[in-house]
């Protein structure tokens, strides 16, 4: 690389670097809040640490409580405790040790025997401890709806009449408004006034309160007032405009606290200690709203600047060295990209760095179980591999468009050549419709090429009528043309061909296989087979391609996607001398089939006999010049079985090679080989893990709607990547396709949708490859007929299931919970969207029940 060159690079870096940097520091620009002021009302306590619930009876000892009051008292000389059950019952006795007062709290619940043991309790309390200098009687009771007014009017007198201090309920300050009567049964007013339920954003959250505040005080003129509940969340889903974060916490506090003490207010702020265990009762919110978090470590500043996340220069440098790193390894062998493929390479590394970085820090931030900690590594892990999938496609989209030059390009060899060596074409069928197949062989007896025979295998097609007329049409067509039928004969197609090579004439250098639906061009040799003049061409491949894509709107969908390898991926792979090879429009160096064989193991014998071919340090030739035409399946459950077999395949050779693969173990493959080989079946992998999240993300929703108060929509940094990764692959086809392939937007969108349609046919496929090692071979057939409407929506009939799963899993969360905040709009959008590729398979199972026009159809069958 020229210096001029490197300084370039080395610019458009630091730019790029400069750039996520400088958006690091924009969204954590620092803000000014009051300082926090040396005393504030007070604190309601909950003395829980993490590992420590009241539901599972698990309370702190008095050790812990004692230093809990220790720190609080620094700031405050009254805390509010809402129970006198366990340990909780020794707090006014070590308050009173430190001079601090105690608001006792008694919890009231549908639990009639618990509350006449914890009014008993609270009782003896409030008489014999002179730091309790109020009672509450209930926290919410009528909100939850756990007693009724006059319930609760009962206990408040009868703990008015048992007690000398002041007596009160504590209330949401809508249910004080909402039930005046209780006013007379207290000494005060104790209101809960928390913004962040009501979905006002934190900027508009003081003057909430003031404003609530001022209502009460006219509502109940003769009865103080206290605020007994404010505070703000520093996690969890954002409700409206009320987003949840320890910015807003500490900007709103801090803000509070210091209007609330110029005004006289009396309050307490919830709460001292973050409380990990409310997440099961509140949802995952419930857990944080700490001053302090649950290892008693101070959450924000109490004075000076208030930045979103105090660490981010350090995340800065994190996702800068991550992307740094992801970008070394994608430019290992770049030297052919051009700036703008090398820019764009760059801003995509340091973008996803910069996610990665940003998911890792604010999971971080959270509570964790075994459980969740398990659920967490495994959704890390897979956002992980979503973006090396999503870096792989950002390389291949960068070396299809911006490259100088193709390293290797195998032109056609039109002039006249010294190599003409003899060649044996190989077209194994099985069970094929005779006329279909004669139009093949009609188009090989056409080459213009000197020296080559043809080779037909009939295997285990036990309809005489079927393989017959074969025979008799190679015999019509001359000694050139040799018939074979046996059966039985094991190892599908790759057993037929093994077949034939023994039967090869001896003179034969190469041997070339098509399909027998294939009508070949009589240049197809002639162009082609001069490429073996190179002693280390071992293989050479033409392009799959197919005349029958206007027979319906079907197949020009299927067409369009079929495209997009053979013009995009392959012209990449091949540049790196790491093409896959297909039973169709292949050719092979005799001496080394011979040697290596077909694979009978592998249902992708082509692919597998390629990658074999590569680890013996021999090449490949691929010219995307189109010199023979098919015929595409006919139905959507036999584009899906063709598919189906492509992936299992693709999993079967990982398996099988992978020592070669992963560690160039045994093999001269080199490193961009491997890469290409591993990179290019990773969005199939995806695919296959995708099936987890689907089935995750529908037990999740299924939680959402039976306990919509328990269970919060995921976090939105999870769902993030399958998304990214949806719409940059969707991106991708739709530029890539109109720039390397030359098609327009309609032809482009055609091609992303047969794609999205084979989503769950590679998904399982995988799976299968994975946890099997063997499947029949799924042979694809040709000429069949159009199903009926019924027939094709059976074909589909998984998708259709999952898809209906997945909208009514949006529709019953809309209906249950509304959609009131982003977090929650964003989830039953992610489920929508996670339904495109099972919709795209109904369509397309509903276009392949389409009757074909009779004219379309005699078009494609004429060579």
């Amino acid at each position: 690389m020229s210096s001029r060159k490197f300084g370039l690079n080395l610019v458009v870096v630091l730019a790029i670097a400069a750039l996520f940097t400088g958006f690091w520091a924009l969204i954590n620009r620092p803000v000014s809040a009051p300082a926090w002021p040396e005393q504030i009302s007070g604190f309601s306590y909950s003395p829980f640490r993490l590992g420590q619930s009241p539901q599972k009876g698990q309370y702190p000892s008095e050790d812990e409580i004692r230093q809990d009051l220790e720190q609080l008292n620094k700031l405050t000389d009254n805390v509010r405790i809402y129970t006198v059950e366990g340990t909780q019952a020794e707090v006014p006795r070590l308050a009173e040790e430190l001079g601090l007062r105690v608001t006792l709290g008694i919890w009231i619940s549908n639990d009639q025997e618990r509350n006449e043991r914890e009014i008993e309790k609270a009782i003896g309390l409030a008489n014999t401890s002179r730091s309790v200098v109020r009672v509450v009687v209930g926290n919410e009771a009528l909100f939850r709806e756990e007693v009724t007014a006059e319930q609760l009017i009962d206990y408040l007198d009868r703990v008015r009449a048992a007690v000398k201090v002041p007596v009160t309920t504590s209330e949401q300050w809508h249910i004080w408004k909402e039930h005046p009567e209780l006013a007379k049964h207290v000494d005060l007013i104790a209101a809960h006034i928390l913004p962040y339920w009501e979905f006002v954003p934190m900027k508009d959250s003081v003057q909430f309160v003031l404003d609530r505040a001022r209502e009460l005080r006219k509502q109940f003129p003769r009865k103080p007032l206290l605020l007994s509940e404010v505070g703000w969340p520093s996690n969890g889903r954002m409700r409206g405009g009320a987003d949840a974060t320890q910015a807003d916490q500490a900007i709103y506090l801090r803000t509070l606290v210091n209007t609330l003490n110029r005004r006289g207010y009396n309050y307490f702020v919830i709460e001292a200690y973050d409380q990990p265990w409310k997440a099961s009762d509140e949802g995952s919110v419930g857990a944080y709203w700490g001053v302090y978090n649950a290892e008693r470590q101070q959450k924000f500043n109490f004075e000076g600047p208030i930045v979103a996340i105090p660490q981010w220069r350090a995340l800065a440098v994190a996702s800068v060295v991550l992307a740094m790193i992801a970008l070394a390894v994608l430019l290992i062998d770049g030297s052919a990209l051009r700036q703008r493929g090398r820019t764009f390479l760059t801003f995509i590394t340091f973008l996803c760095g910069s996610v990665l970085v940003w998911i890792a820090y604010d999971y971080s931030q959270q509570y964790s179980t075994w459980f969740s900690l398990t659920v967490g590594v495994l959704l890390a892990l897979g956002a992980l591999g979503v973006f090396i999938v999503l870096l792989t496609e950002a390389h291949e989209l960068a070396e299809a468009v911006w490259i100088h030059k193709r390293r290797r390009e195998f032109l056609p060899v039109q002039g006249d050549s010294a190599y003409r060596p003899k060649v044996s074409v190989h077209v194994p069928c099985y069970n094929e419709p005779p006329e279909m197949v004669k139009q093949t062989l009609d188009a090989l007896a056409a080459l213009d090429y000197p020296d080559y025979e043809v080779l037909v295998i009939d295997n285990n097609t036990k309809d005489p009528a079927v393989w017959e007329p074969l025979k008799a049409h190679c015999e019509k067509l001359g000694e050139r043309f040799k018939f074979f039928h046996v059966a039985p004969l094991a190892g599908f197609k790759g057993g037929a061909l093994n077949y034939l090579i023994p039967h090869t004439a001896k003179d034969a250098e190469v041997i070339a296989v098509i399909d027998s639906d294939y009508c070949v061009d009589r240049n197809w040799l002639k162009h082609m087979v001069p490429h073996f003049a190179d002693p280390k061409i071992a293989v050479v491949q033409s392009p799959q391609d197919y005349r029958d894509q206007h027979e319906s709107a079907f197949k020009k969908l299927c067409y369009s996607e079929y495209k997009g390898f053979f013009h995009i991926g392959m012209v990449t792979r091949n540049d790196r001398d790491a093409i896959i090879q297909h039973g169709t429009m292949t050719m092979t160096r005799r001496s080394v089939l011979a040697e290596l064989g077909w694979a009978e193991w592998c249902i992708c014998e082509d692919a597998e006999l390629g990658l074999r071919v590569f680890e013996k340090g021999l090449s490949a030739a691929y010219a995307h010049n189109s010199y023979g035409k098919g015929l595409m399946p006919d139905t959507f459950i036999d584009f899906k079985k063709q598919r189906f077999r492509w992936a299992y395949g693709a999993i079967q050779i990982i398996k099988h090679h992978a020592g070669a693969l992963l560690r160039g173990k045994g093999s001269e493959l080199t490193r961009g080989q491997r890469y290409h080989f591993l990179a290019g079946w990773l969005p199939w992998i995806a695919d296959g893990m995708n099936i987890f999240f689907t089935v995750g993300a529908l037990l999740w929703s299924a939680a959402m709607i039976i306990v919509p108060h328990r269970v919060d929509p995921p976090l939105m940094m999870f769902a993030i990547p399958p998304l990214a990764l949806f719409f940059f692959k969707v991106g991708k086809i739709l530029f890539l396709y109109r720039r390397a392939v030359g098609v327009d937007l309609k032809d482009a969108f055609a091609a992303a949708l047969a794609g999205l349609a084979l989503s769950h046919t590679i998904a399982k496929a995988v799976l299968y490859g994975f946890f099997t090692s063997s499947m029949p071979f799924f042979r694809t057939p040709k000429n069949a007929d159009s199903h009926g409407l019924l027939v094709a929506i059976a074909e589909a009939r998984e998708e259709l299931f999952i898809m209906l799963m997945l909208w009514g899993a949006a529709l019953g969360i809309y209906l249950v919970q509304g959609l009131p905040s982003s977090d929650m709009r964003f989830w039953v959008a992610m489920l929508l969207v996670q339904s495109l590729p099972y919709l795209a398979a109904l369509v397309m199972a509903l276009l392949s029940s389409l009757p074909k026009p009779a004219d379309k159809v005699s078009e494609a069958q004429v060579v």
